[in-house]
This record gives structure tokens, C-alpha cells and sequence, in this order.
């Protein structure tokens, strides 16, 4: 089904449709005639909960209709040879259909050329490995080099991949650098964080934006809930490591619904004076 990200509770009502007709929201239970469901946007009518969307969805509902072109498709290795992770990347891919956990290319919002990244949860949570790290690296400095806006759309909820070690922590500062270098030249970065965001990337590239959006209800953190616990932090907000709880204390910039998230960030394109589809300038990278 397509709810299938997450584990469903048995229902006794939907045990009476066909399967597909009907999905079943995890937050309040309703369900939800799939067709109807698929038309807002994967968001519940009833609740407003946000499901999670694949990397082709994102770029569907943000980017123009067929301006979107994938660039810098490499693929994971095992620098490591840490056990099974070979056969792990190989079932991703194949469950998939990704080559790895983030896609990258060119494309255009509202007119407005972009370099477009995100991150895919079904492919090892997201999880940001040498390529993950790479491919946004990339995709910021061609941004750069071309002087057009880049935007990052985050939902890796593994953090660093571990099957890679100091590799893997090392996209870190590696994004980091790519936007520090992208933000000297005067361009914008556009981050958009979705449910799950969290560990390095949330302290890496997923925090550099000049302008950070979320979706309503999306965790974003560092260490999970149970990972806190578990290192002594007992009592934490009833909202903690939602996008509420980080817009209230000034760490990002705005609570966006996902139906409206393709206009607002057009309206920031045009307010930051991006480019239109005449040919964009060139801009030297900073050292």
C-alpha cells in the first residue's frame, strides 16, 4: 500500500475495503479514500499529518514540470568493507529504484533556474554517506559557479552513515564548506527540512540555509528521543524535536504546508532577485 512506510495497526474498518482503496492516517486513524489522499498532497484531510514523500514526489510537487534534469549519479562503495554492507546498498537499490539516498540536479521553480537536492528516507533512512555528501557538494557548487539559488530538501533520519565511519562524518564539513562558499558569493541557499530530519545533517547542511522552512509536524533534532533518554535527559517538551518547537525558539524561519510550499518558496526566489530563464551569470567560487 502506499502508506507502507509505517507499521499499520489493525483496523477493523479497513479490513473491509479492498486493499488500496483506503489509506489509514497513523496519527488519528482516520481513513482516507487513497485517490482523494494522493490529490493533497499525501496529507491527511481529516488531521493535517504530513506523510512522508519520496525523492520523485518532492520534485514533482516543488519543481516545474519537466525542467528537473539528475546530475552527478554515483553510486555507494564499501571503503570500509564493513560486513554486509554491500548486500545492504544492493536491497536498498533494488527497493528502491535509487541509486542512493539523495538525488541532485538542475531545474527550474516558477522560471527560476535552481540546483535541487533531497534525500530520500527509504533508501537507509536518508542516511548521509560519502556520495550523499558528494552529490549535494556537488549540486552546490554548480549552483555557485552558475550564480543561481540552490535548494536542499532534507529528510534523512539515519544522520551519518555509519557503515562508513570518519567518511561519512566528513560530508559534514564538506556540505558545510560548499555552502559557506556558496553564501560569499551572495547566493541563496534554500533549506526545507521534512519529517525525519536529524544527527549530522541536522548539523551540517540541513542548519546553513539562509532561509529554513519546514513542514508542519516534522522531527528535526540531533539525537532521537530514545537516544536522549538513554543518556539522561528525562523531561523534554510535549512538542520537543518538532518544527513547531524549533520555530518558537528562532532556529528556523517558517511552518510551511506542503501545499503551499512550491509558492512560498517562489515568492523567495523573486524576493532574493534569482534569475529568471535568461541565461544565469557566471560567479567566480570564493576561496
Amino acid at each position: 500500500m502506499a502508506n507502507g512506510w509505517f507499521r499499520k495497526r489493525p483496523s477493523s474498518q479497513a479490513s473491509i475495503f479492498p486493499e488500496g482503496l483506503y489509506t489509514e492516517c497513523p496519527k488519528c486513524r482516520e481513513l482516507l479514500f487513497t485517490r482523494e489522499w494522493e490529490r493533497n498532497h499525501k496529507v491527511c484531510l481529516k488531521c493535517g499529518f504530513h506523510f512522508r514523500l519520496t525523492a520523485a514526489e518532492r520534485i514533482d510537487l516543488l519543481l516545474d514540470p519537466d525542467s528537473f534534469v539528475e546530475r552527478d549519479r554515483i553510486e555507494s562503495t564499501n571503503p570500509l568493507n564493513f560486513p554486509r554492507y554491500n548486500d545492504s546498498l544492493e536491497k536498498n537499490r533494488r527497493e528502491t529504484g535509487l541509486s542512493d539516498a539523495a538525488v541532485t540536479g538542475d531545474g527550474a521553480l516558477m522560471g527560476h533556474p535552481v540546483t535541487f537536492s533531497v534525500t530520500d528516507s527509504r533508501f537507509m533512512m536518508g542516511s548521509m554517506g560519502s556520495v550523499v555528501g558528494e552529490r549535494i557538494t556537488r549540486a552546490v557548487e554548480r549552483a555557485t559557479g552558475r550564480g543561481v539559488p540552490t535548494i536542499l530538501v532534507s529528510g534523512t533520519g539515519g544522520g551519518a552513515r555509519m557503515q562508513e565511519g570518519i567518511l561519512s562524518l566528513m560530508q559534514m564539513a564538506k556540505t558545510s564548506a560548499a555552502l559557506a562558499n556558496h553564501h560569499r558569493a551572495g547566493l541563496l541557499a534554500l533549506v526545507v527540512l521534512t519529517d525525519p530530519t536529524m544527527g549530522g545533517v541536522t548539523a551540517s547542511w540541513g542548519s546553513l540555509g539562509d532561509i529554513i522552512l519546514a513542514e508542519p509536524g516534522a522531527m528535526v533534532g540531533f539525537a532521537g528521543l530514545r537516544v536522549s533518554q538513554n543518556a539522561g535527559v528525562q523531561k523534554v517538551p510535549a512538542d520537543f524535536q518538532t518544527s513547531e518547537f524549533h520555530l518558537a525558539h528562532g532556529q528556523i524561519d517558517r511552518v510551511v504546508l506542503r501545499k503551499d510550499l512550491r509558492e512560498t518558496i517562489g515568492r523567495l526566489l523573486r524576493f532574493a532577485g534569482a534569475p529568471g530563464l535568461a541565461p544565469a551569470r557566471e560567479v567566480s567560487h570564493v576561496a
